[in-house]
């Protein structure tokens, strides 16, 4: 995929609702629909179907369909945002136009900073069906996790980037690995299963809910990409459409086969693709979806981290991060700077990982939570900035009720975003304090000024500076003259 990215318009001269500058470029319905289903269906289908299973049972298959059915406008939303404004800002940029830099500064934090802590998520979950695979010791999973995240980061310093044929190619594969699970684990299901329905009540769904909304985030990533199509006004709609009803149904086919072959082992382990293949076909099966989910998963960083190290820039070139970061902004060129700081952060998340034993549950809802706050965020521009009473604002406005509820299911997770959210303040107090004084700087230098070209004899010694500057003689010393000072007489 050619990249035509182009700096986020800052506030001061985006004019709250105007369009922004239309974009065109090359990508069709079918390779757009191929990113949109890579960017949402990814590594979720790696963890999640036993990971909620474990703390829903069988209800987990209620919370897909509940998450499928919220993802509806959500996604309806950001296609109609991504459509009329074909900004590479993403949501930031729809925030800044609509409440201000404060809260876009907010969003580009929870991004930057929240969101981020994806990243070595997906390395480890990779790394946990490498070693699955090889059979080596579970210990193992650290090494291999940085291992895999080493690649993705060398290929961005230098500025390579998975095209979108290749992407297209791994959306396939992916696709045809759930559809192949699918068929070959069905025959082996139980309804027995399916007994007690709610082991763990509403509670135990709500917690679900909350994290298979890392599967179905990934909407607002096309807002980055809106410039890329031909036709983002008519291509795009389309692509979501077909995503949302391919990444649904494949995400909702997959839980309900993961409970109805394993049962209660659905959460035992931390490769249940693999486990629900071992099932039913032993041998070449685990070793296919592992090489799968290796591939899937470079890819995923790989364009990720692209995008972090564009957003640290842009973050840097707005003044919302220190303005050395912005280097690498402009379309083509590399954001190594932001690059590094992204590895820095990802370092210091994969150290608390490690030493948490690599249980991500508190690091996949930490994501999650960022996410449903940067949702809450670009539903209110989408209401604000949207045309009143077209369809995107209506599925806006039905999206803004729902992530309220995404929100209270969140609860004490939205402490991360709180505190990001607390330090976006911070700055932005900082710098109109900075900028005040400078402004008083300035109005007392400009007075000092003022003062000194009404002064006579600092005007004299101007004139005379400059005269002797231009002919080289000397000129008389001024008199400065006092109001009790004598008349000089003549000669």
């Amino acid at each position: 995929m050619t990249s035509t990215t182009v700096p986020a318009a800052s506030a001061s001269h985006v004019e709250k609702g105007a369009p922004a500058v239309e974009h065109r470029g090359s990508l069709g319905l079918v390779r757009g629909t191929a990113l949109y289903i890579a960017a949402v269906l990814g590594t979720g289908i790696l963890v999640l179907p036993g990971l909620t299973a474990s703390v829903a049972g069988p209800g987990s298959i209620l919370a897909v369909a509940a998450v499928f059915l919220l993802s509806i406008p959500l996604a309806g939303t950001f296609a109609a945002l991504a459509a009329r404004y074909p900004d590479p800002g993403g949501v930031a940029s729809y925030v800044r136009r609509a409440l201000g830099n404060t809260p876009a500064r907010i969003a580009g934090y929870w991004f930057y900073f929240g969101v981020c802590v994806g990243g070595p998520v997906v390395g480890v979950l990779g790394a946990e069906y490498i070693v699955a695979v090889l059979g080596v010791d579970h210990s193992a999973v650290g090494i291999v996790g940085l291992a895999i995240l080493v690649p993705p980061f060398v290929a961005n310093l230098f500025g390579l980037r998975v095209s979108g044929t290749v992407q297209l190619g791994l959306t396939v594969l992916l696709l045809a690995v759930v559809i192949g699970v699918v068929a070959v684990a069905f025959p082996a299901a139980d309804p027995a299963n399916f007994q007690p329905f709610l082991p763990h009540g509403l509670a135990g769904v709500g917690a679900a809910i909350s994290l298979f909304l890392w599967a179905f985030a990934g909407w607002e990533v096309g807002t980055h990409i809106a410039g890329e199509f031909a036709n983002p006004r008519k291509v795009i709609p389309w692509a979501t459409g077909i995503a949302v009803v391919v990444v649904g149904v494949a995400y909702l086919l997959l839980q309900i086969v993961t409970v109805a072959v394993l049962g209660p082992d659905a959460g035992n382990g931390p490769v249940p693709l693999i486990n629900l293949v071992s099932a039913v076909a032993p041998g070449v099966g685990p070793v296919a979806v592992a090489i799968v989910a290796g591939v899937v998963v470079l890819g995923v960083i790989n364009v990720y981290l692209g995008a972090f190290g564009k957003l640290g820039a842009s973050l840097g070139r707005d003044g919302d991060l220190p303005r050395w970061l912005a280097k690498g902004v402009e379309d083509g060129a590399v954001p190594r700077r932001a690059l590094s700081v992204t590895a820095v952060l990802i370092a210091i998340y994969y150290a608390l990982m490690a030493a948490n034993g690599f249980d991500l549950t508190a690091f996949i809802l930490v994501h999650t939570s960022c996410m449903a706050a940067i949702y809450a965020f670009g539903m209110i521009a989408a209401v604000k900035i949207l045309d009143r009473w077209s369809i995107g604002w209506w599925m806006a406005i039905v999206s803004s009720v729902l992530t309220v509820g995404l929100l209270v299911l969140a609860g004490p997770n939205l402490v991360i975003p709180a505190v990001l959210a607390l330090a976006a303040i911070v700055v932005a107090l900082v710098k109109r304090r900075v900028a005040r004084r400078t402004a008083r700087v300035s109005t007392l230098r400009q007075a000092q000024d003022g003062a000194s070209s009404t002064n006579p004899v600092s005007t004299l010694r101007q004139a005379q500076d400059g005269a002797s500057s231009t002919s080289g003689a000397p000129m008389i010393e001024p008199v400065e003259i006092s109001p009790t000072a004598t008349p000089l007489e003549a000669p």
